[in-house]
């Protein structure tokens, strides 16, 4: 595929961060931006590809306080 040059306004402290994660990840902040626009939903109301593999992994009776309450046992929060 092929890529274009693209200018943006970040700040300064959020581009600290970025290259932070892309030394620990032996990435580029290129690659970072590229894969996130990537990740993105093309429509209204259609899921991300992330959200879109993540979706059925719980079971359709697992409500949010359930969720939470098994999350702070696990991390002992």
């Amino acid at each position: 595929m092929s890529r274009k040059k693209l200018t943006l306004s970040v700040d300064e402290a959020a581009i600290r961060k970025a290259r932070r994660f892309s030394r620990r990840h032996g990435t580029s902040i290129s690659s970072l931006v590229s894969d996130f626009l990537a990740s993105l939903a093309d429509e209204p109301g259609e899921d991300s590809r992330i959200v879109a593999r993540l979706r059925g992994i719980l079971p359709s009776s697992t409500d949010e306080a359930s969720y939470r309450e098994h999350l702070r046992k696990k991390y002992r929060a």
